[in-house]
């Protein structure tokens, strides 16, 4: 049974569509995990510290992929939904070319400067040479990850959410099994693990490219298209939220490890690197729901059908809130397991990222709500709300905490600061849905 963007969505078609998003986001964050994986326990605990310093600043420029992608498939599903197919695909098409440009200036740019910006971070003596190393290598294949990032979205948009899983799992498969020789075989150390993620994402960005281009059975393909500055802009404001979140994540990951390497030093680093890890994995599973959830939402508000913007919302919040209770209940068992497979070797170290782990967990009770009520509001086309929601998540909240909550607790504030951000941003996420019900008609 296909599923369509125009379907009335019970409970068995709502996660049939989106569980490939689902999973797909998942996986994607595994297989980064699998990276710290192999450079903990192959390279050491100082080469696994510099990999989690930099990865910060290495999101930010991949970064774009998810403004266009959600900010784009917002405006393309929209279109789909007034019955438009052509101006969607002139606009999809757009889009993509457009990333391409703006990502090959990033990674120029970022390339020249790495060794600055890595030792402006706080990196020094060896941690900074492994730092520019993984960096620079990393970056070769940045428009690659930015298209990759763009097209985890579009994929949906497209009603071929399968396809897109099956690129992410493929791009997957590359890095785990180029880790495994190129680090576990060839020791290749820092270098490996780069190599391995940039072939990963050039898997992940080439493939769809050639998919698109050719005659396809989506409702999308790479056409001619026109430069549009409105277009252009629209979708940089409705996406500035994603843009937003994960320039803020990064740089609060940034200030994180700042007051780590203050309180606890390179065990507090290593031990935050874990949870980020872990984290990915399980809040990529909201973000997976909601970049899912967002082109149904956008096409039944470009076609005017509010009962099935209210059906899906309702259903949404079941499904969330039984995810978070879930997420916390197998972060508080699995908390010593998985902090076992990344750092047993350092008793100390180990200690640090387990009672970490317990505090950290009660943030998956908050977290989803917030991601989706910002991804809800992207798919509506209204990014300014949605870029204040993740502005206060990612960035007000967790900087506001992370200063002040140290001061009372030291090295356990770092982690309350986790889930006091969550939760304030899940009260504000739930007030702007309440007060906007009336203009969107989806309560």
């Amino acid at each position: 049974m296909k599923v369509q963007l125009s379907d009335h969505f019970t409970y068995k078609k709502i996660i049939k569509f989106t569980l490939p998003s689902v999973v797909m986001m998942i996986f994607t964050s595994v297989y980064g995990v699998v990276d710290g994986l192999f450079v903990s326990n192959f390279v050491g605990k100082t080469s696994f510290a510099a990999v989690n310093f930099i990865i910060p600043f290495l999101m930010i420029l991949g970064a774009v992929g998810f403004m266009f992608g959600t900010g784009g498939s917002a405006i393309v599903a929209r279109a789909l939904g007034q019955g438009n197919k052509d101006r969607a695909n002139k606009y999809f098409s757009l889009f993509i070319y457009a990333s391409v440009v703006l990502g090959t200036t990033i990674t120029a740019v970022g390339f020249v400067f790495f060794p600055q910006i890595a030792r402006m971070l706080g990196a020094e003596g060896k941690m900074l040479e492994e730092c520019v190393v993984y960096g620079r290598v990393i970056l070769v294949a940045n428009v690659a990850y930015i298209l990759q990032l763009e097209f985890q979205s579009f994929f949906i948009t497209a009603e071929k959410p399968q396809l897109g899983l099956i690129v992410t799992v493929a791009a997957g498969v590359t890095n785990m099994v180029l880790d495994a020789l190129f680090i576990g075989v060839f020791k290749w150390g820092v270098t490996g693990a780069a190599l391995a993620t940039a072939a990963s994402q050039i898997v992940g960005g080439v493939f769809p490219v050639v998919y698109f281009v050719r005659p396809n059975s989506s409702l999308l393909s790479l056409t001619k298209t026109a430069y549009d500055g409105k277009a252009l802009l629209k979708a940089c404001t409705n996406g500035s939220s994603e843009l937003l979140s994960n320039i803020s994540m990064s740089l609060v990951s940034m200030l994180y490890n700042i007051q780590l390497i203050k309180y606890a030093g390179e065990n507090g680093v290593a031990a935050y690197g874990v949870l980020m890890y872990v984290n990915f994995v399980f809040i990529s599973a909201f973000i997976g729901y909601s970049i899912g959830t967002a082109p149904i939402f956008g096409y039944h508000y470009g076609a005017e059908n509010y009962s099935e913007m209210k059906n899906m919302l309702r259903k949404s919040i079941v499904i969330i809130g039984a995810l978070s209770v879930s997420m916390f209940a197998v972060g508080e068992l699995l908390a010593k397991p998985l902090s076992n497979i990344f750092v047993s070797y350092d008793k100390e170290l180990l200690e640090l990222t387990v009672r970490g782990f317990y505090i950290f967990a009660f943030s998956f009770f908050f977290a989803g709500f917030a991601i989706f009520g910002s991804g809800l509001f992207t798919a509506l086309n209204n990014g300014l709300i949605s870029a204040v929601i993740s502005f206060l998540r990612t960035l007000v909240f967790q900087v506001g905490a992370v200063l002040i909550l140290p001061l009372i607790w030291e090295i356990d504030g770092i982690w309350i600061s986790v889930v006091a951000a969550e939760l304030m941003a899940f009260a504000v996420s739930a007030a702007f849905v309440v007060a906007m019900r009336k203009k969107y008609k989806y309560m």
